[in-house]
């Protein structure tokens, strides 16, 4: 018993770096669901407003800022997408070494594909979640263009 606990430790050493990426990559997730939520919850204001909307011009500035809320919806939930992928293979990391030291077999190519690939899906996260902060800026200059 004593020989497993022995064995075991190391690999829970190793698995706490992908534990503390889960948790900030679940940091990264709540930020964007939320951009997410408030994109969806923007686009229906704007619905609103175009509706009630009397003149033409305005309108058409309205569905511009729309146009652009749903490519940030679009690339927002893309980017969530990938930011869990992420999590999902470094879950599969983790569990890969649990089972390699287990199982007694050499996991070593299937946990180091599952982290680049963990990665690779958060940097790619990233990059669109830089992306749409460009476009939020983009939407909000169209509405503040008069005032600036």
């Amino acid at each position: 018993m004593l020989d497993n606990q022995t064995n075991l430790f190391p690999i829970l050493q190793v698995s706490l770096g992908p534990v503390i990426l889960i948790s900030g990559v679940g940091l990264l997730l709540l930020s964007m669901t939320n951009r997410f939520g408030r994109a969806i919850d923007r686009i229906r204001i704007l619905v609103k407003e175009i509706k009630a909307s009397k003149e033409e011009f305005e309108a058409s500035q309205l569905k511009i800022q729309m146009k652009i809320l749903y490519e940030r919806a679009k690339l927002i939930r893309l980017v969530i997408s990938l930011a869990s992928f992420s999590i999902f293979a470094i879950a599969i990391t983790i569990l890969s070494l649990f089972a390699g030291q287990v199982l007694k077999v050499d996991l070593q190519v299937l946990i180091e594909i599952c982290f680049i690939s963990c990665l690779v899906s958060l940097i790619s996260s990233l990059i669109g979640f830089l992306l749409d902060i460009s476009l939020s800026l983009k939407a909000l200059k169209l509405e503040t263009k008069n005032y600036l």
